[in-house]
């Protein structure tokens, strides 16, 4: 219990220390951050098993948002933040090869032999 209490006291001050450093006029952003790790927490933890599956396919398109974002970075000067969204794109592409995969084998149960 104490190395959970000891966790969130570490994540509390990098979190406070990253939003001092931070230019006040993205500091909003921060907070439309954090309130969406906790609503998707809250949506995620409470899906039943049975719609676990449909749920994962709906992450194709907040995956396709990423992967669209993230290739209009990856010629960036910047080599930090090209490397990044390079990531990114990789990432965002297992996810979407492997969600149609589950949805088509999801769809596939539902078909008559």
């Amino acid at each position: 219990r104490s190395r959970q209490w000891l966790g969130l006291a570490v994540a509390t001050l990098v979190t406070a220390a990253l939003v001092l450093v931070t230019p006040s006029a993205a500091t909003s952003h921060y907070i439309v951050l954090m309130l969406s790790v906790i609503l998707g927490f809250h949506v995620i933890s409470n899906v039943t098993p049975a719609l676990h599956t449909p749920l994962m396919s709906v992450t194709n398109a907040i995956s396709g948002i990423i992967l669209v974002g993230a290739i209009s970075q990856v010629g960036h000067p910047h080599p930090l933040i090209s490397a990044i969204s390079l990531a990114a794109v990789v990432l965002a592409t297992i996810n979407i090869v492997g969600g149609f995969a589950v949805t088509h084998r999801m769809l596939a149960m539902f078909t008559k032999d």
